[in-house]
């Protein structure tokens, strides 16, 4: 089984970019805290970088910014390239599945997105509480 689970904070604005093939592709990177402090009394930060596709990749390139707060399920994914000066490099890579926005952001238009939705408020129908099965 190959799944990651992360919280964190994006250190850049995330890239959105389409492949030849009219893919989209987003790119950004997170700092997640260690739960624990070390020695000297300060929590360590691991770096991660994430990498989305399709619509998820659009809504990331869309809705996120640096310092946005999220939360990746996704695998982890290993590869390689040859570099200009020839030497093999590696890189080590979350490949998400799911990505939630936890903080609240306003768009242009002014319309709040409600954290782990990419659907803006004035576009979300209500719900009668008679119809709740619970």
């Amino acid at each position: 089984m190959n799944k990651a689970l992360l919280i964190g904070n994006l250190t850049r604005d995330p890239e959105l970019s389409t492949i030849p093939n009219g893919t989209s592709v987003c790119k950004f990177s997170i700092a997640v805290n260690r739960r624990f402090s070390n020695a000297e009394g300060n929590r360590d930060t691991d770096f991660f970088n994430i990498v989305a596709w399709r619509q998820l990749a659009e809504n990331c390139g869309k809705f996120l910014k640096k310092g946005s707060k999220v939360g990746v399920v996704g695998q982890i994914q290993n590869r390689s390239y040859d570099a200009q000066d020839g030497s093999k490099r590696y890189i080590t890579e979350i490949v998400a599945d799911e990505v939630e926005f936890l903080n609240r952001t306003t768009d242009v238009g002014g319309a709040t997105h409600p954290s782990g939705s990419g659907t803006p408020a004035g576009e979300m129908t209500p719900v009668s509480d008679d119809s709740l099965p619970f």
